[in-house]
């Protein structure tokens, strides 16, 4: 019995080409912008990206990002996460600590034990009690009243 692989053997017939890179190895550069997905994503505790991160509609990061973060969906940063750049997005939930300014076209929520140092630019602004904000915040549209809730448990 052969063991698994991912890759198949190479024949015995194919001679060996010292000068070709192995197709089982993909290198790929230091600073690589994150391609969109159609669906959720999650980029987990211990991954760090520097540059420019896109997505459509979930993302769910854990690890650390330097560099922008630009959607029309729905970002969650969670508690290990350490973002140091700008975050434009439909709406964001921030656990971790983001360094940069937050401008999104729904809602900007900071839960509890969460720590941003940056500007907010929100319809909607919740921050929960024990989260960590040093900055200003814009709240509202021209044509509504500001939104800030506060929750206090």
């Amino acid at each position: 019995m052969q063991p698994f692989s991912r890759f198949s053997p190479r024949r015995a017939t194919e001679p060996p080409q010292p000068n070709r890179p192995d197709p089982s190895v993909v290198p790929g550069p230091y600073n690589r912008t994150f391609m969109p997905t159609p669906s959720g994503a999650l980029l987990s505790r211990g991954v760090s990206i520097k540059g420019s991160v896109k997505f459509l509609n979930e993302l769910i990061i854990d690890g650390e990002v330097e560099g922008t973060i630009d959607s029309t969906g729905t970002l969650t940063i969670g508690e290990h996460a350490r973002i140091c750049g700008e975050i434009r997005t439909k709406s964001v939930k921030v656990r971790g600590t983001v360094e940069g300014n937050i401008f999104v076209t729904e809602r900007c929520e900071l839960q509890a034990g969460c720590t941003l140092h940056g500007d907010i630019e929100a319809p909607r602004l919740m921050v929960d009690e024990n989260a960590t904000f040093l900055g200003s915040a814009k709240v509202g549209t021209g044509k509504s009243l500001p939104q800030i809730v506060l929750n206090n448990p």
